[in-house]
């Protein structure tokens, strides 16, 4: 199994797209995820609040996975719906509010008009990639207006770190410091748009302090504080514990291609990550990251996060991780991880890669064109 996980980690980027044709065009899980989740209009819901919550998470997930499905119908769906619900009707304008859903008073609206940067990047990376794919200017150009608007809004410099896009607009910083999450910067969007403007190569290089710095023990953080005087400290709301937000940092790493910046020190630095898992049988659920104690057992999501880190590795873990998302998979409506799995089980299915510089490659690319 692990010559398999090697042959796997080793396959050329251009070579990818041969794999593609040893499967269908379709992609199954996908369409189950539709299915499960996502609205005629092209809502992604969350049925596990009692408000049946849309985030703007969940939509830029969506633009991502249609991506990856080559399903441009559902991608408009989605994209109109993030518009028409989240963007008062216009994204040239304004940055989608990150939380919609059922009020008190019954009412299906906006209920938090903060916007979230992580799914602003999303947003905008799958905008940029369906439009260079799809040959779709208008998608483009949305695609860099969003991104221009995020770091318009978001961006700040920070004393002693420098260039820093913050969690949202509002809330992230006071007195006494800036809350930032490592999971809402994936190297991979930031390389990409890099070529776009050399201001996203400055905040690449220091998103990679956070990364290292903010994990020294090679366990991530959901949040964490810069202060200007003192450099990192744990967040003051959720401390130093890492468990449904930071799992997405070993999924973005471990994801890196191999010639990419920084990989090899990234995948290197989260080894301890790999090593606890393959020890405990499962990732955990939750991590420390400045004492590296653990509890709880991750559910399959988090394995299926772990699938590219534990790749990279070379990890016998690999196999056990791939087993349990197979025997324990999440329930069809689970959204978050089911999104984690899509994630992580759709690269390990070689369903797509990113190259060094951030780009796309999804496996339909030179055999399913439509």
């Amino acid at each position: 199994m692990r010559r398999l996980a090697a042959l796997t980690l080793s396959l050329s980027l251009g070579s990818l797209p041969l794999l593609a044709s040893a499967a269908t065009c379709s992609w199954p899980a996908w369409d189950s995820y539709k299915q499960a989740m996502m609205s005629d209009d092209g809502r992604i819901i969350d049925r596990s609040s009692p408000k049946l919550i849309t985030t703007s998470e969940g939509q830029s997930y969506g633009l991502f996975f249609a991506l990856l499905g080559n399903d441009k119908q559902s991608f408009a769906r989605i994209l109109d719906w993030t518009r028409n619900n989240l963007a008062e009707g216009n994204l040239e304008a304004h940055l989608p509010a990150w939380l919609w859903g059922r009020s008190e008073s019954g009412k299906w609206q906006v209920l938090d008009t903060n916007n979230a940067t992580d799914a602003d990047l999303w947003i905008a990376y799958s905008l940029l990639e369906a439009g260079r794919l799809w040959q779709q200017p208008a998608y483009l150009a949305l695609g860099q207006n969003m991104l221009w608007r995020s770091a318009a809004q978001s961006l700040r410099k920070l004393p002693g770190l420098g260039l820093m896009l913050l969690p949202g607009d509002v809330g992230f910083d006071s007195p006494e410091g800036w809350r930032l999450n490592p999971s809402y910067l994936p190297p991979q969007l930031l390389a990409r748009f890099a070529g776009i403007s050399p201001v996203w190569a400055e905040l690449a290089a220091n998103q990679q302090r956070v990364l290292i710095e903010g994990s020294p023990k090679g366990f991530a953080p959901d949040w964490l504080l810069w202060k200007s005087a003192s450099g990192w400290a744990p967040d003051t709301q959720d401390g130093s514990a890492g468990d449904y937000d930071a799992i997405r940092v070993y999924l973005w790493v471990g994801m890196l291609a191999k010639e990419a910046v920084n990989a090899q020190s990234l995948q290197k630095h989260f080894a301890p990550m790999v090593s606890l898992t393959q020890t405990l049988g499962h990732p955990p659920e939750t991590v420390d990251a400045l004492t590296g104690k653990y509890s709880g057992t991750g559910p399959a999501g988090f394995s299926a996060a772990m699938l590219p880190l534990l790749a990279s590795a070379d990890s016998p873990a690999l196999a056990v991780q791939q087993a349990r998302v197979q025997q324990e998979p999440p329930a069809a409506d689970a959204y978050y991880n089911q999104s984690l799995l899509l994630f992580g089980k759709g690269w390990a299915d070689q369903r797509y890669r990113f190259d060094k510089d951030g780009q796309l490659l999804p496996a339909w690319a030179n055999t399913c064109k439509n």
